[in-house]
């Protein structure tokens, strides 16, 4: 049996805390990114988008899996992404049947100008910051980050 609340160290109520914050802050954040890249872009497409941007090209069953969805749910994605006219099909050149999604010029374009806005948005709101604070932060994030990158779209305990 789990040990009660009570018995949890006070720095995981912390934590849980502070990622809550952080969660629905970049929930917020995402939206705006999103339409900033294109007005009539979903949210749930902007990481799409990011991981193109990453990766180069990949199937649909790649961009599926990584975030967690069904081939139905990311056709209907990729479909709304090609009607903005931000990411395009490719034939794969290892198998005719398939094809590869990559960014448009305009796509990567868009992309590109909010990523660097948003860089300079974290460079001013943490520029009274030492940079190995920055630096710290980043690669514990990565190590949070990576924890259960196996296992995209899974939920954590409590939200199932």
């Amino acid at each position: 049996m789990r040990a009660e609340t009570t018995d949890v160290p006070e720095a995981y109520g912390a934590l849980e805390r502070e990622l809550g914050v952080f969660l629905r802050r970049a929930r917020a954040a995402s939206d705006q990114l999103s339409r900033a890249v294109h007005p009539q872009l979903d949210s749930t497409a902007y990481g799409l988008l990011i991981y193109l941007r990453d990766h180069g090209l990949a199937r649909p069953s790649e961009l599926a899996a990584f975030v967690g969805v069904g081939k139905p749910t990311i056709s209907r994605q990729l479909q709304a992404l090609e009607d903005l006219g931000l990411v395009q099909r490719q034939d794969d050149p290892v198998d005719r049947r398939a094809h590869l999604i990559t960014l448009t010029p305009d796509g990567r374009q868009r992309l590109d100008g909010v990523r660097s806005a948003r860089r300079d948005h974290f460079h001013a709101l943490l520029n009274n910051w030492p940079d190995d604070d920055v630096s710290t932060l980043a690669t514990l994030l990565a190590r949070f980050n990576a924890l259960g990158a196996d296992q995209p779209g899974q939920q954590p305990p409590g939200l199932r």
